[in-house]
C-alpha cells in the first residue's frame, strides 16, 4: 500500500461526489439494497472511491441479504483498518480504507467460511477495476 492521503474537507468535497462525501468523510450510510454494486457480479478487484486502493476482490464478495455489498475477506489486512464504532446502542466495528481513511462501512463475525467474517461495505464508498 502507497503512503496515507491527507487532505482537508475542502480538497475532498472538490474530488468526490455529496453523497460520497456524507459516507467516506462523514461516516453516513447509503440506503440499503440502493447500491450500484449490491447485485453486481462483474469479476474484478473493488477500491476505494476516494483514493483508488485495493479493498476487496470479487472473489470474496457473497450475497448476504443485508441490502449492501458483502465480502468474507479484504484484499490485505494492511488496505484496510479496524475502529471501535460506538455510534449506535450497541458497539460495532467500523472498516476504514487504511490509506485515506475513508469510511467504507462495517465488519461484523457472522459471515461465511472461510474467515466466518461479513464486511458489509457502501457501494458509494467504492469503486471498481474489472479483470479481463
Amino acid at each position: 500500500m502507497s503512503d496515507k492521503i491527507l487532505k482537508t474537507d475542502d480538497e475532498w468535497k472538490r474530488i468526490l461526489t455529496e453523497e460520497q462525501f456524507r459516507v467516506l468523510r462523514e461516516k453516513g450510510t447509503e440506503t440499503p439494497n440502493s447500491g450500484k454494486y449490491y447485485r453486481f457480479h462483474k469479476h474484478g478487484v473493488f477500491l476505494c472511491a476516494a483514493c483508488g486502493n485495493e479493498l476487496f476482490s470479487s472473489e470474496t464478495k457473497f450475497e448476504s441479504g443485508t441490502g449492501w455489498p458483502s465480502f468474507w475477506a479484504a484484499v490485505s489486512s494492511d488496505n484496510v483498518e479496524t475502529a471501535p464504532d460506538r455510534s449506535l446502542d450497541r458497539e460495532r466495528t467500523e472498516v476504514l480504507c487504511a490509506r485515506c481513511g475513508g469510511h467504507l462501512g462495517h465488519v461484523f463475525a457472522d459471515g461465511p467460511e472461510p474467515t466466518g467474517m461479513r464486511y458489509c461495505i457502501n457501494s458509494v464508498s467504492l469503486g471498481f477495476r474489472e479483470e479481463e
